[in-house]
């Protein structure tokens, strides 16, 4: 019986496992017995993308509900190693190493925080990387809200003013209002660059610069972090802020797995594929996700966000079912790009192009945001096999909708 592994269960992960199953049952009897393994650090699914917001009620979704319906198995493990020479991958579990054989391997562990060696960042800091950290922040101001007023109490302090950065910082009034801390709340936004959303465009910043001053949001530019501790950040310019609660958003790298494959890498550390989703100098590789990197219109490369981890696994997922059995492979090219930046109470601003250019602003925007990140985002989740695979069809979404 040939083995489909697919590593990651994120948007590319998750959608890379439908798209397979999709194309097994397209295929039919001479596909049947192929197994279709999942492997991933958690039984669930994170909508990752929402993890700084208010509520994360709806935020994890437990696998078994959307891959058993479609005969696609799943296990809970690390994933340690990858030898595409042996076709293996090593996997720990509590019961120790286990190695797991692969006749095609789609590599979708996508993205990771950059941490660098800060003094005190790894005890006292937290982020929203992950939907565990974003729970662990989350009661760690619940916790505050119990505790008697004092300045490091209400005072957040968020650093790198990048995309989640800037999204963090703006819900972060919501946050602190809903664990019980309701007055002298001061958010602070830290970030080296001499502006905040230095790779967002200039079109788009004025409209961020906007929003962060009418929620009250400060800023501190052109300085980076020396040390945390329990109750104060301390910044290269010799400012220091009184907080129990920092936030690391400094960037993103791929995923660490990426460093161990004898193949090149671009600056984040992704791995090259073709728009078949194949992943270069490896056999019988595919990889999609922030992982991966692909000139998705001939010249620009993919960027880091579900926009297009959704359609890349879909894409591998048809494909590498294909590649196993001879059938025809299909190419991913993606002609249009927007971003939709929520900005808290304020609203949010959708651009479109590389350039981003301004489309709409505040609550017209808003609505798009929210369409994106509770809907559009989210797999089918009433256990139905056709609806799972029809939504995993190897096709293009429209750009959101949006209201002027």
């Amino acid at each position: 019986m040939a083995r489909i592994l697919v590593l990651g269960a994120g948007f590319a992960g998750l959608w890379a496992a439908l798209g397979a199953a999709r194309k097994r049952d397209e295929i039919g009897a001479r596909a049947a017995d192929t197994e279709i393994l999942v492997v991933d650090r958690n039984a669930y699914h994170n909508i990752r993308v929402r993890n700084y917001e208010v509520d994360l009620a709806d935020v994890a979704l437990p696998l078994k509900d959307l891959l058993d319906p479609v005969g696609v198995g799943h296990r809970v493990a690390d994933v340690a190693a990858i030898d595409p020479a042996k076709r293996e991958v090593t996997v720990r579990t509590g019961a120790g190493a286990e190695q797991l054989s692969y006749d095609r391997l789609v590599l979708t562990t996508g993205s990771e925080l950059v941490r660098p060696a800060i003094s005190g960042l790894a005890a006292h800091g937290f982020d929203v990387d992950t939907y565990e950290a974003a729970i662990k922040l989350d009661a760690h101001l619940a916790a505050l809200g119990k505790q008697p007023p004092s300045q490091a109490r209400t005072t957040v302090v968020v650093v790198g003013a990048g995309f989640t950065g800037i999204e963090v910082a703006a819900e972060m009034q919501a946050k602190l209002a809903h664990a019980g801390i309701s007055s002298d709340r001061r958010i602070i936004l830290i970030d080296p660059n001499p502006v905040v959303g230095a790779t967002f465009g200039a079109h788009g910043r004025p409209v961020i610069n906007e929003a962060l001053s009418a929620l009250g949001v400060e800023t501190r530019l052109n300085v980076r972090v020396n040390a945390v501790d329990a109750t104060s950040i301390t910044l290269s310019s010799g400012e220091i802020i009184p907080t129990e609660t920092v936030v690391w958003c400094g960037g993103m790298r791929a995923s660490h797995l990426a460093a161990t494959l004898p193949v090149k890498r671009d600056a984040l550390g992704r791995l090259a594929v073709d728009h078949f989703m194949r992943a270069e100098g490896m056999a019988d590789v595919f990889a999609a996700g922030d992982i991966a990197a692909c000139l998705i219109d001939g010249e620009h490369p993919t960027v880091m966000s579900c926009q297009f981890a959704r359609p890349m696994g879909r894409f591998a997922g048809h494909n590498v079912m294909a590649d196993l059995f001879g059938e025809k492979l299909l190419p991913l090219t993606i002609d249009w790009y927007v971003t939709v930046l929520d900005l808290g109470a304020w609203g949010a601003l959708y651009t479109t192009g590389w350039d981003r250019e301004v489309h709409t602003t505040g609550a017209a925007a808003k609505l798009t945001k929210q369409t994106i990140n509770q809907r559009r985002i989210y797999p089918p989740r009433n256990g139905d096999r056709a609806a799972l695979l029809a939504a995993a069809a190897p096709t293009i979404q429209a750009a959101p909708p949006t209201r002027k």
